[in-house]
């Protein structure tokens, strides 16, 4: 049998400009990569998620480069300690998240890729609006345990392929990805996990989340999938 090995994968901290500031962000290139996921994370969490980076790693194993960033800049992050309202504000979420599609688009110092986005949780919505947004950047979405109702008018403008990949045992967030898989109108999926409630704690469910998004990132960015 032949040996695989994996690819040498070079990772930097980047300082991310955006309105209000600068966020931190990891950003981590295989060698011969030409697809990039960025990663929006849910409420409360940030770009140091375990579950976030775990994906993250089976990623770059099938040679996607990562960016993992927070959406708040320190001052927000305070700020949404004592309140706990920024997490929640998609259209500010959104917006960030364009800022940095932009940046990646523009090269971040490392070349031009093809770029997907993965959501969690709140960060799924800032990902579906930021995508309608820029219908012409973002080549494929990938949304874990999601809120893509929040999202609301942005779902039917939405032109990337969306896969969204729920829990078994997570009923009302199952339901309401139902109802936005009914709203979008572009190539689209979704992935019932068994046994994983909305964190996917559960023994090998987050794996089963690391290799769908790989196939569903190397399928949609290995190629143009609109003009």
């Amino acid at each position: 049998m032949a040996h695989v090995t994996e690819p040498v994968v070079r990772s930097r901290h980047v300082w991310l400009p955006v309105a209000g500031g600068a966020i931190d962000g990891d950003l981590s290139v295989p060698d011969r990569a030409t697809g990039i996921v960025l990663f929006a994370h849910g409420s409360g969490s940030s770009r140091l998620s375990p579950r976030n980076r775990k994906v993250a790693r089976e990623l770059q194993d099938g040679g996607l480069a990562t960016l993992l960033f927070d959406l708040l800049t320190p001052m927000e992050e305070e700020e949404d300690k004592r309140t706990g309202q920024l997490r929640f504000d998609v259209k500010l979420l959104a917006d960030r998240l364009v800022t940095v599609i932009d940046l990646v688009a523009e090269g971040l110092g490392e070349g031009v890729f093809r770029i997907g986005l993965f959501g969690a949780s709140t960060g799924s919505a800032a990902a579906l609006i930021a995508a309608a947004k820029r219908p012409k950047l973002v080549r494929a979405i990938v949304s874990r345990g999601g809120r893509p109702d929040l999202a609301e008018s942005a779902l039917a403008s939405v032109r990337a392929p969306t896969l969204l990949i729920v829990g078994a045992q997570d009923p009302q967030v199952l339901q309401l990805n139902m109802n936005a898989l009914a709203q979008l109108k572009c190539i689209k999926r979704m992935e019932v996990v068994p046994r994983a409630t909305h964190l996917f704690a559960e023994a090998g469910t987050l794996e089963q989340v690391s290799w769908f998004a790989r196939d569903w990132f190397n399928q949609h960015l290995s190629i143009p999938t609109y003009s």
